[in-house]
């Protein structure tokens, strides 16, 4: 019996340290590659993207160059390695990652096991004591139960990686966060491609900006719980509203419409998967894989309303795409689920993983509500869109569309005011007006700060630390601005308070480890993650 403990416990050393030394070659130092900035090449290895700025590093120096000098080539290499880097901080406040590192692996459960097992009989067999059995057994299952059902809850994602999907497609696209969820402003147009042109079956409703703004913008959870038994997206589920928003700003809605129709399928949608609800509210029905021509592969395109996120062809770590389950996604490797784009039906979410909460109007709450000028339009059967062009003053947009042969467009702008105009124009250049009053168009709010901005105002030192974080805010930001201070664990618990700026907070009593910062002001707030070691 000893000899066998003694095998097994050499087994768990070596695979051990096969692990450590894996984790070591993967963080071999990078070899110089040519950086293409400006009209020069540097060479020189990826350290550090942080504010608009890469840090190089050259054999004996190191080099910052500004992020928008970069060669398009350099710069998604930027994205990929910085999204690398991202997932591997979320790896560490992910309880599922935490889970995966011990014992994911149904091999390494076991042998596990086999040795707690091992050392359980031998030490009965020497003292021959049962109570040892009665004390340690029952303790022994449970954790074994608990393994098998702890990728059930996650105790949260790190906002600064879901961030990072949205940082290509700023500033048209506002970005802020809380506790509990991370929240998206946009005017849902997107600055990435046009709009309406493609679709055969239109429904005559047409694209007018919306102000998902303040409290009417999206929210994605940030503590997102896995469903005992996933809802499906389908023809009964989910036929109003969004169940994901985009990278760029623009929601996405279930393939199938309120009437029961596949949108694709029908001719509903434009050459980029969109189309213009009856509120004249610009949206997706599939998932939106053009996105990659202005992203990282690495990155998500878009986030589900049930907190995890949504691939392209690609895995988080740049490989293709695995085998996807039933719901359309799968566990990636750092242990988080998250779904995949695909060409083919359902095209992006079959079943909703995570818990969701839908209304009576089969719509996922929370969810911003958009709001059109003028009353809902009937479908103009023959209709082929064929270009939709912003108007010269940047405040419409003028439609084209062929109908038996002959050309028509649409005309239509609006006015700081909020007064819409509507110009049909006929084939033989006759037009008609119609007027309406709706909604003040709405610019994303500059009162709420991203963290970017908000970093080059606020200095946190040191971090990591071991006792003392200190505070120091810069002429912009006073103290009196400060409304609150908080500090949460990585379970999202608030473990400090105060409503009042500090410049120093003492964290003696901290037990090891990642820590989230909150300071609050009247209309804006900055966050950061600290290290109590």
């Amino acid at each position: 019996m000893q000899k066998i403990l003694i095998f097994f416990t050499f087994l768990i050393l070596f695979l051990g340290l096969k692990t450590i030394a894996s984790a070591h070659n993967q963080c071999a130092h990078e070899s110089l590659r040519s950086w293409n900035v400006k009209a020069k090449t540097i060479k020189a290895s990826f350290l550090l993207y942080r504010k608009d700025t890469v840090v190089l590093e050259q054999i004996h120096a190191f080099q910052r160059v500004a992020f928008a000098d970069l060669s398009k080539a350099d710069q998604e290499y930027v994205l990929e390695k910085q999204s690398k880097i991202e997932h591997l901080n979320l790896s560490i406040l992910t309880s599922q990652n935490i889970y995966n590192q011990f014992i994911t692996s149904n091999f390494y459960l076991w042998i596990y096991a086999l040795l707690i097992s091992c050392i359980l009989l031998f030490y009965y067999k020497k003292n021959k004591k049962k109570s040892v059995f009665l004390r340690f057994s029952p303790l022994f299952l449970l954790g074994l139960i608990a393994s098998s059902f702890g990728y059930k809850i996650l105790l949260g994602t790190d906002p600064s990686v879901v961030d990072a999907a949205f940082q290509p497609f700023k500033p048209n696209v506002k970005t802020h966060w809380d506790n509990d969820y991370f929240y998206i402003e946009s005017r849902g147009i997107p600055a990435t491609h046009e709009m309406m042109t493609g679709i055969t079956a239109w429904q005559q409703q047409v694209p007018v900006p919306q102000c998902y703004v303040g409290s009417n913008a999206w929210q994605v959870p940030l503590n997102p719980i896995i469903a005992t038994t996933p809802v499906p997206v389908n023809a009964q589920h989910f036929t109003k509203g969004a169940i994901a928003i985009a990278a760029n700003g623009v929601p996405i809605f279930n393939p199938y419409t309120n009437t029961g129709i596949d949108a694709l399928v029908d001719g509903q949608l434009d050459n980029w998967g969109g189309h213009s609800g009856r509120g004249d509210d610009y949206h997706y029905h599939i998932a939106p894989l053009h996105l990659y021509d202005y992203s990282s592969k690495t990155l998500p395109i878009a986030y589900a309303f049930d907190g995890f996120a949504v691939y392209g062809a690609f895995e988080p770590d740049a490989t293709a795409m695995k085998t996807l389950d039933n719901n359309h996604g799968h566990y990636g490797s750092n242990g988080a689920y998250h779904y995949h784009g695909t060409k083919e039906k359902p095209y992006m979410i079959g079943n909703m993983v995570g818990k969701v909460t839908e209304d009576n109007t089969m719509q996922i709450i929370p969810q911003p509500s958009s709001k059109s000028p003028r009353p809902a339009t009937m479908p103009l059967k023959g209709a082929t869109i064929t270009s939709s062009k912003s108007n010269a003053s940047n405040n419409g947009y003028i439609l084209t569309y062929t109908l038996n042969n002959q050309t028509y467009k649409v005309d239509y702008s609006w006015t700081a005011t909020g007064v819409y105009t509507y110009k049909f124009i006929a084939p033989d250049g006759t037009s008609t007006t119609s007027t309406y009053n709706g909604q003040k168009p709405c610019n994303l709010p500059t009162a709420i700060a991203d963290v970017k901005t908000l970093d080059n105002q606020i200095t946190i030192f040191p971090n990591p630390t071991k006792e003392i974080l200190n505070i120091e805010l810069k002429n912009e930001i006073l103290a009196e601005d400060i409304t609150e201070i908080s500090i949460f664990d990585i379970q999202g618990k608030k473990v400090f308070s105060s409503n009042k700026y500090l410049n120093s907070i003492d964290l003696k009593n901290f037990e090891k480890n990642i820590y989230l910062l909150k300071i609050g002001m009247e209309n804006r707030f900055f966050t950061k993650k600290i290290i109590v070691e």
